[in-house]
């Protein structure tokens, strides 16, 4: 046994005690478990406080007061300049679009049997609007074919809807900009995807409803026979007349030879989207023959014995060409699709660094007082019993914004990055956004009520039926709180996205790109095929989401099998696996972004460096 040291000795500690001694006081401050219980504290979706860092207004003398407000006029005009060209890139990016991917949409269009099958209807307009960037362009072309009567009106209602879920990619796009800040990327791709599921949750109820009904085109066909709607003006251009003089001075487009391709004008394929004559005129010639049978859709008269047939025929004028400078490649003489390249690589460019620097500055001008005014103004409620009124309220500010600006995706894209950063809360971007789906059909139906006499009607409808889709849609996923469903799954979306960030383009590429593609090659094919494979693959689907529900609300009710998805290989029910695969494949982060990987519960405020020390310890 050990002598035992001598009472007032001062013995010298040993190495090992040292040891035991840094450990025992390490431990409690660095553990790993205090990490974790730090971060389950703390919900991610709480809207973050943005503190005032700087020093007191109060606190300031005479000189500091004037530099601070000098400073703010000048971050607020900066802020304004930013906002602009972020509109800018985003009409110049739809251009790119349309010169890379227009003329394919024409010709989409143009087969008339694919589109007498509404499923393919429907993925046609969504491929079609995500080609071109724009839901306004895609209906125009619907509404030309309706005119011309390549189309009927009925047909064109699922496309309407297509168009609808195609608009709303480019602020998913653009939510993937903030993927820098894991919290900012959670709640940004949540506020962009909200968009995304009410559409498709609507087409999934509507679309059958409307395929054995017609619901919406007898209401609308009802609207148009009982009143006597006359011919109105254009829907103002207030948001353009701002924007026109940049953008036009970049590429300008003659949109109509998309609709031609599509109307089936076989010269219109040669021709170019770019605007290279600045003035034309279109000559109609017209003359009676006699025919043996009236075809669909001639105007046909008898006359004695003989039938009689109005023909026509219609040619281009071009009187003069664009001068120099009108736009840049106005004498490229570049074939469409390297203009289009070009124009993509510079507007994606300019977006994500616009975007970038609205969120920088906007951080630096939302702190203190000023955060927590703009935040209470747009996140509370109406007191009890009124506290319902306010997310009309917001939907009517969302409709009305919209209708100002003309363009739901930039209304859209430009509450994106607010909701990042923790000014907009998801559950008030919800109804802004529906409001904001109906300001975008109002503009139309002004558009269509300029239409002409002999296809007033038509076009009128097809808005009406864009109309009545969306307050459909709105009554089926709003006006109860248990029916907000697209919240609950976007939420869920960005919580995923959060965790696996590359799972956000795999997202947006599978549900813009891949499934439309699949179901309009599997409708092409016939619509046997279509439903052998896919009504396997809905039962599937449709199966492990009750099984999901009842294992997270009354797994009891289930199989003991089937109470978690473990009998299952991991990749079939976890994206760790996957995980896996692509940052080792791609190079992503190293062994730090593995160890993350491996801590992703622990607090966001440790870098990888800081968790592998901890680990050690």
């Amino acid at each position: 046994m050990a002598p035992r040291p001598q009472l007032g000795s001062n013995p010298t500690p040993s190495l090992d005690d040292n040891a035991s001694t840094k450990e025992s006081t390490v431990l409690p401050a660095y553990s790993t478990v205090d990490l974790v219980h730090e971060e389950a504290e703390a919900d991610p979706w709480d809207l973050p406080e943005l503190k005032d860092t700087g020093v007191k207004w109060s606190e300031l003398d005479t000189k500091g007061k004037i530099l601070r407000v000098v400073t703010s006029i000048v971050k607020f005009f900066l802020l304004l300049g930013l906002l602009y060209l972020f509109i800018c890139s985003l009409d110049v990016l739809s251009s790119a679009f349309q010169l890379v991917g227009g003329k394919a949409a024409g010709d989409i269009f143009q087969d008339n049997v694919v589109l007498a099958n509404p499923v393919a209807g429907l993925v046609i307009g969504v491929l079609v609007t995500v080609l071109v960037q724009s839901s306004s362009t895609s209906s125009s072309i619907v509404v030309s074919m309706v005119s011309s009567g390549l189309l009927d009106v009925q047909s064109a209602v699922p496309i309407i809807m297509g168009a609808n879920i195609g608009t709303s990619v480019t602020n998913t796009i653009v939510a993937m900009m903030q993927a820098g800040d894991r919290n900012e990327f959670r709640r940004a791709f949540a506020g962009a995807t909200v968009h995304d599921f009410f559409n498709w949750l609507s087409v999934l109820i509507l679309l059958p409803l409307e395929v054995a009904t017609g619901v919406l085109y007898k209401l609308t066909l009802l609207i148009i026979d009982s009143f006597q709607i006359e011919s109105g003006e254009n829907a103002p251009d207030l948001l353009k007349v701002i924007t026109e003089p940049l953008t036009n001075s970049i590429i300008q487009l003659d949109k109509s030879v998309i609709s031609a391709i599509a109307t089936g004008d076989p010269a219109a394929k040669n021709l170019s989207l770019i605007k290279i004559w600045c003035k034309k005129k279109v000559n109609t010639t017209f003359w009676n023959e006699t025919v043996e049978s009236c075809p669909p859709g001639g105007e046909c008269w008898e006359m004695g014995n003989e039938t009689w047939l109005e023909k026509n025929s219609t040619w281009t004028d071009y009187q003069q060409k664009c001068k120099h400078g009108t736009h840049i490649f106005v004498n490229a003489n570049l074939p469409d699709i390297a203009v289009g390249l070009i124009l993509l690589a510079l507007s994606l460019f300019c977006l994500c660094t616009c975007l970038i620097l609205i969120v920088k500055l906007l951080n630096s001008m939302l702190k203190g007082q000023v955060a927590v005014v703009i935040k209470k103004v747009l996140n509370t409620d109406f007191p009890f019993p009124f506290g319902w009124v306010t997310g009309y309220i917001a939907i009517l500010v969302g409709g009305g914004m919209t209708f100002i600006v003309q363009s739901s995706s930039v209304f859209t894209s430009a509450i994106t990055p607010l909701v990042g950063i923790g000014v907009i809360s998801l559950e008030r971007a919800y109804p802004l956004t529906l409001g904001s789906n109906i300001g975008t059909t109002t503009t139309a139906i002004l558009a269509a009520m300029a239409s002409p006499g002999e296809t007033l009607a038509e076009s009128l409808q097809i808005a009406l039926c864009h109309f009545f889709f969306n307050i459909m849609g709105i009554l089926l996923w709003y006006p109860i709180p248990f029916t907000r469903i697209p919240i609950r799954l976007a939420r869920g979306l960005g919580n995923k996205t959060a965790e696996y960030r590359w799972f956000a383009a795999i997202y947006l590429i599978l549900c813009f790109l891949v499934l439309p593609l699949t179901v309009f090659g599997l409708s092409v094919a016939g619509w046997q095929v279509l439903v052998g494979v896919g009504v396997p693959v809905i039962v599937v689907v449709i199966f492990a989401i009750v099984v999901n529900v009842m294992q997270s609300r009354c797994p009891r009710y289930l199989p003991k099998g089937l109470r978690t998805w473990d009998f299952l290989p991991l990749p079939l029910h976890s994206l760790e696996p996957w995980d896996s695969v692509v940052t080792t494949s791609l190079g992503f982060c190293g062994k730090y972004c593995s160890l993350c990987k491996k801590k992703k519960k622990t607090s966001s405020n440790y870098s990888c460096l800081d968790l592998e020390l901890i680990q050690k310890f």
